[in-house]
């Protein structure tokens, strides 16, 4: 592992037009599964000027069954979408939550995907699809996530924050940010560059308003990131100049484009598969909460600094195919035998779709909150944010003595 080197995540906020395309998927994701735990839910949604379109496959009791809709249930899924769009805020000419049109496409879902999915007398239930997945934990930050992601979502989020509270009402929904840090061995010691581009009212790209939008974006990146780091830093803020134009207005959205923003910043392997839009039967969501759920436990126990675990499915078989451990030589005991004791834990009850959706009690509306900022290193609270639990830890190092 190189000694010095530089290293770099981004984030995007709740504005910005693939995110507003997630936290609409999972908004209708939470619908469904308010209606019925064992709702089969791909949604897709794409958002444009003044539109947005749903695609995908449900399958729904009391919503959507034998290729009908039930009475009320397209008008409850066009609220849905709207409401979504207004807790985000777009009010604009370019995209308002009352004045865009809407177009459900949702139909049922394939009955040859069904059929390897659903348990019957001879299968337990298999895996919704084929499919690698990764969890990554690591010491970098308190909530065991890699620095860069983490300062990079923090920022945003106070910045929606101030936004939505009215303490910085210049700003509009659609940001991003990025975070370099400069490490020596394993741990970050300086921000070398920060960059954030928010989109703003008419006016603050000059003059004293453009000072004042600055000025506002230099103080928020100081309360987030630790003076010790922030040491001959420079600072991007809109670097190309104007930015009133945003949201789906300004570029068009769609579920699933910001997959490296969701899960660990480009400091881990990836599967591919994006989460939002998809019930916890789709192995790209639910696998990849356990494998970080996992990892997380790994590293609170003290057995790693760092811990990567890849998983992997076939569609319609519920046993993994394999599952892979690897502590980056900061293990304090063998890999293969963080893999036993993994496989080993009773309370766990196995790694088959059912198992892991039972033991984190996924098959609940809770998906809408991890649309935006991230979907690992939140806080765990109520149903919310089951796989950011450090339950395990005891039971892991109970497997391995």
């Amino acid at each position: 592992m190189r000694s010095d080197y530089l290293f770099t995540s981004e984030s995007v906020s709740e504005g910005h037009p693939d995110k507003v395309s997630d936290q609409i998927s999972d908004a209708i994701v939470d619908l469904f599964l308010s209606k019925d735990p064992e709702a089969r839910i791909a949604c897709e949604t794409l958002t444009t000027t003044q539109l947005v379109v749903l695609a995908g496959e449900i399958r729904c009791k009391g919503v959507y069954e034998n290729g009908a809709w039930a009475p009320g249930a397209q008008e409850e899924i066009e609220k849905t979408v709207r409401d979504t769009v207004k807790r985000i805020g777009y009010e604009q000419d370019g995209f308002h939550w009352e004045k865009l049109e809407f177009i459900n496409r949702l139909h049922g879902q394939s009955e040859h995907i069904a059929q390897g999915v659903d348990a019957a007398d001879n299968k337990d239930e298999g895996a919704g699809d084929q499919g690698i997945m990764f969890g990554y934990a690591t010491d970098e930050t308190p909530d065991l996530m890699p620095a860069t992601l983490y300062y990079s979502h923090k920022i945003l989020e106070r910045m929606a924050a101030d936004r939505h509270s009215g303490a910085a009402p210049f700003l509009e929904p659609d940001a991003k940010s990025q975070v370099t840090l400069r490490y020596e061995g394993s741990l970050p010691v300086a921000a070398t560059a920060v960059v954030v581009s928010t989109q703003h009212a008419p006016g603050y790209d000059e003059g004293d308003k453009e000072a004042e939008l600055h000025a506002y974006v230099k103080r928020v990146i100081a309360d987030v990131i630790p003076p010790v780091l922030l040491r001959d830093t420079t600072y991007y803020i809109n670097p190309t100049g104007s930015f009133e134009i945003g949201g789906p207005d300004g570029d068009a959205g769609l579920t699933g484009r910001k997959i490296i923003v969701d899960t660990y910043g480009g400091a881990s392997p990836h599967g591919g598969g994006a989460f939002s839009g998809k019930d916890p039967t789709k192995v790209d969501r639910s696998a990849a909460y356990i494998t970080r759920y996992v990892a997380k436990t790994v590293v609170a126990a003290g057995l790693a600094t760092r811990c990567t675990i890849q998983i992997a499915y076939a569609i319609g078989v519920s046993e993994p195919l394999s599952l892979y451990v690897d502590t980056h030589d900061t293990g304090t005991v063998g890999d293969d035998k963080i893999e036993a004791a993994i496989k080993g834990i009773a309370k766990l009850g196995g790694l088959t779709p059912r198992a892991i959706r039972t033991h984190l009690g996924l098959n609940k509306p809770i998906y809408q909150p991890s649309a935006a900022y991230g979907h690992f290193g939140r806080k765990p609270e109520g149903d919310f944010f089951p796989w950011e639990r450090t339950d395990l830890v005891d039971d892991l190092k109970a497997a391995l003595a």
